[in-house]
């Protein structure tokens, strides 16, 4: 499972980075929530997006590469998941006005999470 272990990995990196945004903030005295502070609410969403979506699709790759899929479509999901994520995570944390990011990164983000849930359906009845 060496090639989902890549992308873990660099995404893992990402995760570090919207983390460490929320705890800047959190240090000047928020503790809890986002003490009606706008940029801390965006920082909060962006990691916590990240942490809704990215274990699932992780989990679904990571599968179908144990299943012996295709290693093309598992770098293919892999990279797609971390574009998705930067550009995702980069509009919220780090910039209020970049709409592609947000919306590409969420067009990406739910294709990917369909189309890893197919992949796994198809994977699952032809290797059955």
């Amino acid at each position: 499972m060496t090639i989902t272990l890549l992308y873990a990995g660099l995404l893992s990196l990402w995760l570090l980075v919207l983390s460490v945004r929320v705890i800047a903030i959190r240090s000047q005295g928020i503790s809890l929530g986002d003490g009606g502070n706008p940029v801390l609410l965006r920082r909060i969403r962006a990691h916590g997006n990240f942490a809704e979506y990215v274990p699932m699709i992780l989990v679904m790759i990571g599968f179908l590469e144990i299943s012996h899929f295709s290693a093309l479509w598992i770098h293919l999901l892999g990279g797609t998941l971390v574009v998705s994520r930067l550009l995702h995570g980069y509009a919220l944390s780090f910039n209020e006005s970049f709409k592609f990011g947000r919306i590409g990164g969420t067009a990406l983000t739910l294709t990917l999470l369909g189309v890893c849930g197919f992949l796994c359906i198809y994977q699952a009845l032809v290797t059955h």
